[in-house]
């Protein structure tokens, strides 16, 4: 069940670096709607898309910062030792899964769920989905407090200003059709 701070979920990079992605995911946090976790190895990766992407590095430190300023206990620590003793079809994502098993975690949320086979996950007891089938999930399970989150983000938006409608749009172009449409639904 998603419905309260007791359900944990791993974030990996790829659902951290879209602005928009990560608002509505930290603000979903905010309201205890679930409690995410990350590791450095994600955040490091974080670092890097976003240097690529022309963010300064000032700036892309700011924002890991933020990050772990907003959600202290969401770092996890001491998962380095599994990494080696785990398989997945790319090596390089073994970091999340080895995360995500050290902080006894009920779901990867991530946009390459390829890269995380079923059957290795159930050996420990995960699950993984996409970031726009999680957040529908939370939705549907907590529609008033999702809303009330998803009004708070929109509020808080700045630079640029967007309405509720624009914010829509934005997680629509970033891959969040389900959650954008019942979001609106519910407006």
């Amino acid at each position: 069940m998603i419905h309260s701070v007791r359900f944990t979920a791993v974030l990996d990079t790829n659902v951290i670096y879209p602005v928009i992605i990560r608002d509505l995911l930290f603000w979903f946090a905010y309201y205890d709607l679930y409690t995410p976790k990350w590791s450095n190895h994600i955040f490091d990766e974080w670092i890097e898309v976003m240097l690529r992407k022309g963010v300064s590095t000032e700036e892309a430190k700011k924002r890991v910062n933020k990050a772990n300023l907003a959600f202290p206990d969401a770092i996890v620590k001491n998962y380095e030792g599994l990494i080696e003793h785990l398989k997945l079809p790319d090596q390089k994502d073994r970091h999340v899964l080895a995360a995500a098993i050290k902080t006894n975690a009920h779901i990867i949320v991530s946009n390459n769920i390829k890269d995380f086979p079923e059957d290795v996950l159930e050996n420990y007891g995960l699950k993984i989905k996409k970031a726009d089938d999680f957040l529908t999930d939370i939705i549907d399970l907590n529609p008033k407090t999702a809303i009330k989150a998803f009004k708070e983000m929109v509020l808080n938006k700045k630079n640029p200003d967007l309405d509720e409608f624009e914010i829509l749009d934005c997680l629509r172009r970033n891959g969040l059709n389900d959650t954008a449409n019942y979001l609106h639904a519910l407006l």
